[in-house]
């Protein structure tokens, strides 16, 4: 799977350029991360194709460099504006997504004439995906060990080689002169993207005109879905109402059950309210299962992401999720996940309430 993934990226970059993507507003405390020691570092020099590359914030301020654990590190937003790609970031989900067709000018600004080579704290940021046209894209090093995007400053940065699988280009590093090279194969929160994802208000519905890329809101998701069924909200259960981003285009993912466990499923346009998928469970399940639990409770995301992680011999620092789902399947709560850690991949499904792992699967990621 990820191996289609990033064959995808190298077809739809191609040989456009690149170096750094850098993106910013992220209070650390918003999310769990490893702060370390790191250097910014003005004398580093990028090259791409031959060509000497300088970095601008949306702001028109100079970007240098970051070198950690040997390992250099270039901004993110920088990086879309060379690949011509419009960069967006949706603090719900933590993604930031490359895609578009870029129409402005690359940023330019003043220079840092006074640069200064520095130690400051760094971020290391597991959490934040990474996409290309909402395709989540997976950075592996030399060891195939994965690569995380960190935060500094405001702004996201991706280690070299992973910039270099995203704009299609290999990656070099001349440590006696300093300079780091892209050559052609074939030839958190954030202040500094293009746009920001507007988080709907899951109880009021945005005062948006359809079509003006507003979104329309879960609750107005949930009353189009209703309504596309015949029913009223006090006639169903519901398990879920989420944004999500699918096949380029942002949508809400509507799910509900009634008392005669019917399952309604559906795919809403966040910004036009269109149905784009309908699907309905006709037959009658079991009631959902009672707690079996001591607490009569659901274990919750963070118990089941533990058995999981037991189950695969893996620490949390090991690893990254990708989906953690609370579903309902077969008459029954259960929480489905999937994560990545070195060269495996892994899907496990476990019962919501036991605890019970269901179903696992691991898979080396084919490189």
């Amino acid at each position: 799977m990820y191996q289609k993934m990033r064959k995808q990226v190298r077809q739809l970059v191609g040989s456009l350029l690149c170096a750094a993507l850098l993106i910013g507003l992220l209070p650390s405390q918003v999310f769990a991360a490893e702060t370390v020691n790191a250097s910014i570092s003005p004398d580093i020099s990028v090259m791409v194709d031959g060509a000497a590359w300088t970095f601008f914030s949306a702001s028109g301020t100079q970007i240098h460099p970051i070198l950690y654990n040997n390992t250099v590190y270039l901004p993110l937003r920088a990086v879309s504006e060379l690949m011509s790609k419009n960069l967006y970031w949706d603090q719900a989900t933590l993604t930031y997504n490359l895609s578009g067709t870029r129409t402005t000018a690359v940023t330019t600004g003043i220079l840092d004439l006074n640069p200064i080579q520095q130690t400051v704290q760094i971020q290391i940021c597991p959490e934040f995906i990474i996409a290309l046209d909402g395709v989540a894209c997976t950075f592996l090093d030399e060891q195939s060990n994965l690569l995380y995007p960190v935060f500094y400053n405001g702004a996201t940065y991706l280690p070299l080689r992973a910039v270099g699988q995203l704009i299609g280009k290999t990656a070099t590093w001349d440590e006696k002169t300093r300079a780091a090279s892209f050559i052609s194969v074939n030839g958190i929160f954030i202040t500094d993207a293009d746009s920001f994802a507007q988080t709907p208000d899951k109880t009021q519905v945005p005062s948006a005109q359809s079509g003006n890329g507003t979104y329309i809101g879960a609750e107005k998701a949930r009353n189009i879905a209703l309504n596309h069924a015949g029913l009223t909200a006090a006639q169903v259960h519901f398990i879920k109402s989420k944004l999500d981003y699918d096949d380029g285009c942002w949508e809400y993912e509507v799910e509900f059950y009634t008392d005669t466990y019917q399952e309604y499923d559906y795919d809403i346009d966040a910004v036009t309210g269109t149905i784009l998928k309908f699907d309905q469970d006709v037959e009658n399940w079991t009631a959902p299962a009672q707690n079996q639990n001591t607490n009569n409770t659901q274990i919750g995301e963070e118990k089941a992401k533990s058995i999981a992680l037991s189950r695969a011999g893996l620490s949390s620092n090991q690893t990254r999720f990708t989906k953690v789902k609370l579903d309902y399947d077969d008459g029954r709560w259960e929480y489905e996940l999937e994560f990545i850690g070195g060269v495996m991949e892994y899907e496990v499904t476990i019962d919501a309430y036991s605890g019970t792992i269901l179903d696992y699967e691991a898979e080396a990621i084919d490189n």
